[in-house]
């Protein structure tokens, strides 16, 4: 039996997305800096000139790779959305594809991988065979207090359906 969309207010509703910071800017601005206090360098010593060449070339080709690895990675997000009937996760992944995805909050299980620190590394939905991981991309910290609110929110659900 599928389940109904339902139109009553969500016991918890979380946009998870990643860490947007702007590290890889800060990479570009060393490079350009490095380049501009190497270049009296590379004139004044002509020797210097090829290998220099070629370490700012991997250099760039380097931060390119990561800028495209980091716009990619900035296009996923989940969006997790539970009412007291049903538990929805929307799915955006790296190609924009959104794909939902709907859990009974009775049958469902919350499955939280932890390190030897007690620090969450994963974070898992499971009905019976079926399984969702949830917040691959959020930092370890933001995935232990998403955890802590969704469990708690979980628990509710189950408790006033």
């Amino acid at each position: 039996m599928p389940m109904q969309a339902t139109t009553t207010t969500p016991l918890f509703a979380a946009a998870l997305k990643p860490d947007r910071s702007p590290r890889i800017t800060g990479g570009w601005v060393a490079f350009v800096i490095a380049a501009i206090a190497a270049t009296p360098l590379a004139v004044l010593a002509p020797e210097v000139l090829l290998p220099a060449a070629a370490a700012f070339g991997i250099g760039g080709v380097g931060m390119t790779a990561l800028s495209v690895r980091q716009s990619r990675q900035r296009r996923l997000a989940q969006q997790v959305t539970l009412w007291t009937d049903q538990l929805e996760v929307v799915i955006v992944d790296r190609h924009g594809t959104r794909s939902l995805r709907r859990f009974d909050p009775k049958a469902v299980r919350l499955v939280l991988d932890r390190d030897e620190n007690e620090k969450t590394i994963a974070m898992r939905l499971r009905s019976g065979k079926d399984e969702c991981e949830l917040g691959a991309f959020l930092k370890p910290e933001d995935r232990s207090s998403f955890a802590k609110a969704f469990g708690t929110a979980l628990r509710r659900a189950r408790q006033t359906a």
